[in-house]
């Protein structure tokens, strides 16, 4: 099956329009965290042999949207298979940064809700018949980037996390040795919401913890670089960058490479 992706903004296609995704299947999937019913989007190769790995893919604050079902297929396209999970509630998405915030604020108030939520997706990830489920990983964009560092630093039984433009502070920072994953940022240089202080302390925090990591700053991007519809939310702090984007996904699939072999 081939599959084309074309974002519009405006009525005119942005230049990630086009891009085609061959052999892969895809399905929609509803679970329950408590009384929470949430959905899910799986990708797969459509041609595998034997068990590959999986990934768990975590939404910016706008929701579960097709910026992250857009990431599942292209890992599904790397030959793994990915699941675009939800932290809201199904039917729960923004367009609007003051309703992205009230959702996330709304998701974050309970951290062992967002550790269920998180680990409810793993366990139907885990148990994919397509899935090795001791190959498990978790990317994750902005607000859900920092959900993939907290389940790290909480020792959640992960071989690698990687964070696009991912929220780097925390209220309960790592403890030596407890850190499982190995860990890569995806940072751009530029972006507000990450200045420099909050880089270094990231790495003091990583360096402490004896934790595997990498933090790769990209000059001239901001935050939300990974995301094509970016300079439409009327945020100066957002700004979709197609170079970076390319160049820190290729970051990505080389450290899957080694770390989920």
């Amino acid at each position: 099956m081939r599959l084309t992706w074309v974002w519009m903004l405006t009525g005119v296609a942005l230049a990630i329009a086009s891009v085609a995704f061959a052999e892969i299947q895809a399905k929609e999937i509803e679970y329950q965290q408590g009384d929470s019913l949430l959905q899910g989007f799986m990708v797969w190769p459509e041609q595998t042999k034997g068990k590959v790995p999986g990934v768990l893919v975590v939404h910016e604050w706008w929701g579960h949207n097709e910026h992250a079902r857009f990431q599942a297929r292209r890992l599904a396209q790397a030959g793994y298979v990915a699941l675009a999970l939800d932290m809201y509630g199904k039917g729960k998405l923004a367009t609007h940064p003051a309703d992205a915030e009230a959702f996330m604020k709304e998701a974050t108030k309970d951290p062992a809700v967002v550790a269920a939520r998180f680990n409810a997706a793993l366990d139907i990830l885990r148990k994919d018949p397509r899935v090795d489920g001791q190959r498990i990983a978790a990317i994750g964009y902005c607000f859900g980037g920092g959900v993939v560092l907290d389940m790290a630093r909480s020792g959640a039984d992960l071989r690698a996390v990687a964070t696009f433009h991912g929220s780097l502070g925390t209220n309960t920072p790592a403890q030596p040795r407890k850190i499982k994953a190995q860990v890569l940022v995806l940072n751009g240089a530029d972006d507000p919401m990450n200045p420099p202080e909050v880089v270094e302390r990231f790495k003091k925090e990583m360096a402490a913890a004896k934790a595997r990591y990498e933090v790769i700053s990209y000059p001239g991007a901001k935050h939300a670089f990974t995301n094509p519809k970016a300079d439409t939310y009327g945020m100066a702090a957002l700004s979709y960058n197609a170079k970076v984007d390319h160049q820190s996904w290729a970051e990505m699939l080389k450290m899957f490479k080694t770390a989920l072999k």
